[in-house]
């Protein structure tokens, strides 16, 4: 019997997509100094995608290192608008500020997943989807805004598609998993892979 995949994050989103996809997991979330990172990367040009990709990746290793003969996966999403990186809001402004920025507009999301074996990489994947604010009333805003309360804060852009924050877009076009922060079909068909789910 396989032992439960190990996922570096404390994503309850994530969390809950891989449980209720029927996995057994356990949560060791990674600490590691991601605005650093970002900002390493940011310096050198990295695009979007690879910061993703980078991130998910330094997460993964670091609990891997503490768990070096499990499965390990690290997940990160970023978040892109005319080449600007969105970072988490940390206060109701700053959630305020980055949907009006967004509203009426398109941005990109990038997902990212790294899986360890063994202490080294041996999987990942980007998942990609474009997703469409609809021009929405600033009454509205600010009723989401009261309604979210600290759902803002664990999010990038500061919304959730799978619940009321649906009612912020007019479309989405890409991997809908990607959007709540894993690219789960991906993932999930290599654990088939490796035993870890069932065929």
């Amino acid at each position: 019997m396989p032992q439960p995949l190990i996922l570096a994050s404390q994503s309850s989103a994530r969390r809950d997509m891989l449980q209720n996809a029927g996995l057994e997991i356990e949560c060791h979330p990674a600490r590691i100094d991601e605005s650093a990172i970002k900002a390493s990367l940011l310096a050198q040009n990295a695009p979007p995608r690879d910061i993703a990709d980078a991130l998910a990746e330094m997460k993964a290793r670091r609990v891997a290192s503490k768990f070096p003969d499990r499965l390990v996966l690290g997940a990160d999403q970023i978040l892109v608008h005319k080449g600007k990186i969105f970072d988490k809001p940390t206060s109701l402004e700053d959630a305020k500020s980055q949907l009006l920025t967004l509203r009426g507009q398109s941005h990109l999301l990038f997902s990212a997943a790294v899986i360890y074996d063994q202490g080294a990489p041996v999987w990942r994947h980007i998942g990609r989807a474009e997703l469409t604010m609809r021009d929405f009333s600033t009454p509205f805003l600010e009723r989401y805004l009261n309604d979210m309360k600290d759902d803002l804060f664990t999010t990038v852009g500061g919304y959730k598609l799978e619940s009321t924050g649906s009612q912020l877009f007019l479309s989405v076009k890409g991997d809908y998993f990607s959007v709540l922060g894993l690219p789960l079909l991906e993932v999930l068909k290599f654990l088939r892979g490796k035993g870890v789910c069932q065929t």
